[in-house]
């Protein structure tokens, strides 16, 4: 039976990818292509600040996935994903263009066009390099990026006079530009099969936070209470397996949030779009 399930959800994930426009279900990788992530913004749907969330691209196969991952990356949101709600962002200058990737012993050095400097802002600034680095460092080997424009090393990046001393990194855009919860996996829009697993970061009160699985109704399927590794001013992974019922293939929401310790009020929701599969 479990067997016939899967052959179910995958007939229905196959037929689904073929069908045109926005309502389309995440596209099924071939043997010519491979799935990429960019990192965009999502916006807050209370109104804060938009933070990164990984989206997922499926690109012609190739052994430079740093170099696809960063194309997908500088070609910003579909019309589709702008026009979301929440919508999906980019600080990165439209037009930007990529120049070249070398990587090597971990560090990723990325040439881009002069046009990433372009505008103005320190907050739109470290945005985009909060991107950058996030997109170029999916792969496992790479852990730092170095940034060069018009391919001269950058030490202060743009008009804003933005210092850096040394290779962008993860950590030290966490703070910022990550949500209280970031879910790094299911991905915006990504497929999550039942049972669902997700993984990521959080930085709460006590490293407890709750996640649910909305249906295309917004119905609740379920709702699980989450514990990090660390919490109340530390980053901490989390890795959880949720299930859930669903009777055909459909559009759900992934949702995370936590629970105010003063009045048990909810505080922190981010949510986006999921596939959901029987």
């Amino acid at each position: 039976m479990p067997v016939l399930r899967r052959l179910r959800s995958l007939a229905a994930l196959l037929l689904a990818s073929i069908l045109i426009g926005g309502a389309a279900a995440p596209a099924v990788a071939a043997q010519s292509t491979m799935v990429v992530r960019a990192y965009f913004l999502l916006d807050d749907r209370a109104g804060g600040d938009p933070a990164l969330v990984p989206v997922l691209r499926v690109v012609p196969r190739s052994p430079a996935v740093a170099t696809a991952a960063l194309r997908q990356l500088l070609l910003g949101p579909s019309a589709f994903e702008r026009g979301a709600t929440p919508a999906v962002r980019t600080a990165i200058p439209s037009g930007t263009g990529l120049l070249g990737v070398r990587i090597s012993n971990g560090l990723a050095t990325v040439d881009l066009t002069g046009r990433f400097a372009a505008g103005g802002g320190s907050t739109g600034m470290f945005a985009r390099l909060a991107q950058l680095a996030y997109t170029a460092t999916q792969i496992p080997t790479v852990t730092r990026v170095a940034l060069r424009l018009d391919g001269k090393p950058v030490t202060v990046f743009s008009s804003e006079g933005i210092i850096i001393e040394r290779p962008l990194t993860r950590a030290q855009f966490r703070d910022d530009w990550l949500p209280p919860v970031f879910v790094d996996r299911p991905a915006y829009r990504a497929a999550m099969p039942d049972p669902a697993r997700v993984t990521g970061l959080a930085n709460v009160f006590e490293a407890v936070f709750r996640v649910r699985i909305l249906d295309a109704g917004r119905r609740v399927l379920t709702d699980q209470r989450v514990m990090a590794s660390c919490g109340t001013g530390c980053w901490g992974r989390f890795d959880v397996t949720l299930r859930y019922q669903v009777s055909r293939a459909q559009w759900g929401w992934l949702r995370t949030y936590t629970l105010s310790a003063k009045d048990g009020s909810v505080e922190d929701v981010r949510e986006y779009p999921v596939w959901l599969t029987p």
